[in-house]
């Protein structure tokens, strides 16, 4: 094999294993020290935010409309049971991502209702009967998440949102069981060829959907279905030479700035400079567990743009869920199709606000970070639930957009902030309704105020 076909072939398998590493890399995060407002908590076990998110939590577009209660679950100790409370018409959502990123289950307002109920957690091979009322959720991978949102209506708000997140719980059926966790890379491995090393543990572990086998033994080559010793490990007898491993590591540089030329560009359709990417989350073909919808129109039919839209998901919204849950549309550029940045000054004139049956946010974040901004008055969104908001005399609502502060007070009242320099607000519309799904509902342009 040729340096240059390596090259390519890590290029490649950066693109393929990129949502697989990236988010067991944000599951060990959560584990072991948790992330912001959430403390690291074992496996099998919630870790509870207790307040919303803000600039600390420095994990990519992150939300700052809900709490966020996480568990990261290893079903290497059989199965788990899950209990819910009733919240009494409260929205939430569960959402049950597994390794390689697939949304596989919802529980909560939309998918299951709002009564309390039960759940058990199965692994993939998993054969048994559940007790009465109990519903079954199998995982196409042994470890997945359940990342957990409450809608929060502000501080006076938040006992009763910890009230139900402390009667939300995982018990393991079987409490003899050990967990047996993420498979740890091989020493000896650089940091240039480490992103393979854990592609290569972390997909043997956890296998892909049976579709994508063929894409993966496509890799075997540059090693990463090599069993046993870490062939990209300076221990190994069978360690790389040094043209080898260079060819590899130029591979995987390649591979991660196509993957931001896909993220910025993306597939999906564009107006008023607003990224519709309703569909960026619907590379999921496979695994249709409770609350989730299997339907021709949330799937990404070509298989080729399938595996490039979950990587860029992963990258710039990890976790994001379908559109029927809740649709989000981005936006880089302003009306003139300039990059949008603090310098300026700029206007959205929402009219009328989202249709939706749970509520809508407008939520900044930098770039090329994709975190939330630090601002002198704590916001770091604004939506239909944003106390003292001042709507047009039509209804409508103008949102002034700018990193200086308003003098007017209007404007100051409908004021998000933003940073010094680039970047990239975020539109949510939580259980959208079928105007936003099907583009009849149109977002206007962010416009540039005239200096």
């Amino acid at each position: 094999m040729t340096d240059t076909s390596r090259t390519e072939l890590a290029a490649q398998a950066y693109i393929y294993g990129f949502p697989l590493v990236f988010n067991l890399d944000q599951v060990h995060r959560y584990v072991h020290n948790g992330v912001g407002a959430n403390p690291a908590a074992p496996f099998n076990t919630f870790s509870h935010a207790r307040t919303l998110a803000g600039p600390a939590d420095t994990f990519v577009t992150i939300n700052n409309d809900t709490l966020y209660s996480m568990a990261q679950i290893d079903l290497s100790v059989g199965p788990v049971a899950l209990h819910v409370p009733d919240t009494d018409g409260r929205y939430y959502v569960l959402q049950f991502v597994d390794a390689w990123t697939n949304n596989f289950a919802y529980v909560g307002h939309r998918a299951t209702g709002t009564k309390s109920g039960d759940f058990l957690l199965v692994p993939p091979t998993w054969t048994g009967t559940p007790a009465d009322q109990t519903t079954v959720i199998r995982f196409p991978t042994n470890i997945a998440s359940i990342v957990g949102r409450w809608a929060c209506g502000g501080d006076d708000d938040l006992p009763a949102v910890h009230a139900l997140q402390d009667a939300t719980t995982l018990t393991v059926v079987d409490s003899t069981g050990n967990s047996a966790g993420l498979p740890v890379p091989e020493p000896g491995v650089s940091q240039d060829l480490l992103f393979l090393e854990k592609l290569r543990i972390w997909s043997q572990a956890f296998p892909p959907a049976p579709r994508d086998r063929e894409l993966q033994d496509s890799f075997s080559p540059i090693g990463i279905d090599e069993p046993g010793a870490s062939p990209y490990s300076s221990h190994s007898a069978a360690s790389l030479s040094a043209d080898e491993a260079a060819a590899l590591a130029d591979g995987l540089t390649i591979g991660e700035k196509n993957l931001l030329e896909a993220l910025t560009k993306g597939s999906s359709p564009e107006v008023n400079g607003w990224k519709l990417t309703f569909h960026a989350f619907d590379y999921n073909l496979d695994y249709f567990e409770v609350g989730t919808i299997d339907d021709p129109q949330f799937k990404i039919a070509d298989p080729k743009l399938r595996i490039v839209e979950r990587a860029a998901a992963a990258k710039g919204g990890l976790w994001g869920n379908h559109p029927y849950e809740a649709a989000y549309i981005m936006t880089y550029v302003d009306d003139q199709g300039e990059q949008l940045n603090g310098n300026q000054t700029y206007t959205i004139r929402l009219d009328p606000t989202p249709p939706v049956s749970a509520f809508w946010s407008l939520t900044m974040y930098s770039v090329p970070d994709f975190f939330l901004v630090a601002n002198p008055v704590d916001r770091y969104s604004i939506g239909d639930r944003t106390p003292g908001i001042v709507h047009d005399a039509d209804g409508a609502l103008t949102i002034t957009i700018s990193h200086e502060e308003p003098k007017d007070p209007t404007a100051k009242a409908n004021w998000l902030p933003a940073p010094r320099g680039d970047f990239r607000p975020v539109l949510r519309m939580y259980e959208p309704s079928p105007a936003v799904l099907d583009q009849s509902y149109v977002v206007p342009a962010i416009t540039r105020s005239q200096e």
